[in-house]
């Protein structure tokens, strides 16, 4: 592949020591392939279904915990993870990521939890909504949060601190992650409102999207029953005999 730079083979690039060019061989300090990006349609759909109701179609096992929580002024955030993997308040593969991101694409950082070292602040957010990206979830420490929380870019984080991070690598771009106890693969679909963030595979968000619907349509019936005064709760009392309580 003449003229190609070295450590670039079919649009990815391979971070090497001096003692290897095998891709695999640098497990810890890598950049794979970016993962495909969902149909618009898909997005556009997943535009207008709360989290709540993706959670509970799902179980309300496959979510982002709590902890995870929104610091921008508002807006939904839905797009393909562009996954990356650092040591704790090191944030060089951030910087990668942002310039590789393709528009629509979440950047979703498994910081290992950390909160001593902030991974991004309003110049990384703002460098990477200026390219597009859809938003950036931080499994760490975001700074710069009174820049960030007038800001209708989502930034999603575990924490603030005023303290940099560090730019020493290594770290992984487009592997598996962990975000607030939650597996994320490369492409996973990523949505977030104001209650937090799920994240569905490609293959079964149309049939996520299906069963959140449904659940729409029976919370509104909930709903109009309660402004009526037709809601029946003897569904309680029957769940208590049901468990063995004395009343």
């Amino acid at each position: 592949m003449t003229g190609m730079p070295a450590g670039v083979m079919l649009g990815y690039a391979i971070l090497k020591t001096p003692s290897t060019s095998h891709p695999m061989a640098n497990i810890g300090f890598r950049i794979l392939p970016l993962p495909k990006h969902p149909p618009q349609k898909l997005l556009t759909e997943l535009r207008k279904i709360v989290t709540a109701h993706l959670s509970d179609s799902m179980n309300r096992l496959h979510a982002v915990a709590a902890e995870i929580r929104p610091y921008h002024k508002h807006g939904k955030l839905v797009g393909p993870a562009l996954t990356v993997k650092v040591p704790p308040g090191d944030n060089l593969m951030v910087h990668k990521a942002i310039d590789i991101a393709r528009p629509g694409d979440v950047i979703v950082v498994d910081a290992g939890a950390a909160t001593a070292q902030a991974i991004i602040g309003e110049i990384m957010s703002n460098h990477a909504a200026s390219r597009g990206v859809a938003g950036m979830v931080i499994d760490g420490a975001i700074r710069d949060a009174g820049a960030i929380s007038a800001s209708t870019f989502p930034v999603y984080a575990r924490g603030v601190t005023h303290r940099g991070p560090y730019k020493n690598g290594p770290g992984e771009i487009n592997v598996p992650i962990v975000i607030g106890g939650l597996v994320i693969n490369p492409g996973d679909i990523i949505v977030g409102d104001e209650d937090g963030l799920v994240a569905l595979p490609q293959d079964i968000a149309p049939d996520i999207i299906k069963l959140a619907r449904e659940q729409a349509v029976k919370e509104a019936a909930v709903l109009k029953a309660i402004r009526q005064g037709k809601l029946d709760r003897a569904w309680v009392d029957r769940t208590l005999r049901q468990l063995g309580c004395d009343f």
